[in-house]
């Protein structure tokens, strides 16, 4: 089983990043609909995740077809890509993080939607409640411990007083973190210095808007700015500026750290969900968001060489993982 989901994973990769599906059509098998709003390592370890769960119950290539979409960064092209969905009749669809699930969840309110990587579904208005969605979507939600991000950011930097935070205004789950992150920094002493960008190409230009008037910048798991990370990074280290980040991948691809979920192991848990629809018939109004409770320190110990950031000790014993 394990040569069928390397098989399955990597052929689903290269049609990705072609920009292509896959759709094999066979009569009796189960088909899955993925859509994805933008391609970034968070993103794709949760739909790698989800795969791989589900290969590990059978659902390998001999028993179910994965179509896979990437929007792009584009919502119409979400909300076209749900049509299509529907109009091949899916059994099931994976709408990975928020833009993408509100395009699908916009089209359809009969096919089952799992969620993974939605910050905030009801404020996304995909459901009525966390513990009884009552549509046809449930899943996993990637809320990220903001607060413990922006405590993480006070040890690194004791000095910091203002923090610079990069996001986008049309995400929804950005606008939730936003706020707790205003909620955070206040009660460590901090000022938040908002940067907003509309798209990938301007997250080089708002990380240069930051230089001179912060001490540090944060970037929550918003998807316009990680698809660009690399500007940011850029930015933070020719400024000499420690950059906090949302999540694990993040900081591999050069943010200075992070308090983190792990997303892969969030497909791996919406990957059951779909198992308990899939085999029980589980109806989607009625099982409850669900959230990831273990999270890991992550420190980039070549970024803070490079920013000139001392890390105690103490918090390098803390970290479960460390990128050197």
């Amino acid at each position: 089983m394990r040569k069928g989901v390397i098989q399955l994973t990597s052929a689903i990769l290269l049609a990705v990043l072609l920009g292509c599906s896959i759709t094999v059509a066979a009569d009796g098998m189960v088909r899955i609909g993925i859509t994805q709003i933008v391609e970034h390592p968070a993103l794709d370890a949760a739909r790698d995740g989800f795969i791989a769960e589900l290969a590990e119950y059978g659902y390998d290539e001999s028993k179910v077809v994965y179509d896979v979409q990437n929007a792009q960064g584009d919502f119409a092209t979400a909300q076209a890509i749900a049509e299509k969905f529907v109009n091949g009749s899916v059994d099931l669809i994976l709408a990975i993080a928020t833009p993408t699930a509100q395009a699908t969840a916009n089209v359809t309110q009969r096919i089952p939607i799992l969620i993974t990587a939605v910050t905030d579904p009801v404020a996304a208005e995909l459901v009525e409640s966390i513990k009884r969605p009552g549509t046809n979507v449930t899943g996993t939600s990637d809320l990220t411990p903001v607060a413990k991000q922006m405590d993480l950011l006070k040890t690194i930097t004791p000095s910091a007083q203002r923090v610079g935070v990069l996001y986008n205004p049309g995400e929804t789950n950005s606008l939730v973190q936003l706020e707790l992150a205003r909620e955070a920094a206040a009660s460590l002493g901090l000022k938040v210095v908002e940067a907003p960008v509309s798209n990938s190409s301007s997250v080089y230009q708002s990380a240069q808007s930051l230089i001179g008037r912060v001490d540090a910048i944060y970037v929550p798991t918003d998807n316009t700015v990680v698809s660009a990370l690399e500007s940011v990074v850029m930015v933070a280290e020719a400024a000499k500026l420690p950059l906090i980040v949302g999540e694990t991948d993040s900081v591999k691809r050069g943010g200075l750290a992070t308090v983190s979920i792990d997303y892969y192991s969030l497909g791996r848990q919406t990957g059951r969900m779909a198992l308990d629809i899939l085999e029980n018939g589980s109806d989607p109004s009625t099982m409850p968001i669900q959230y990831m409770e273990d999270v890991e320190i992550v420190l980039n110990l070549q970024a803070a060489q490079r920013i000139g950031v001392s890390l105690s000790p103490e918090l390098i014993q803390q970290a479960d993982q460390l990128i050197e």
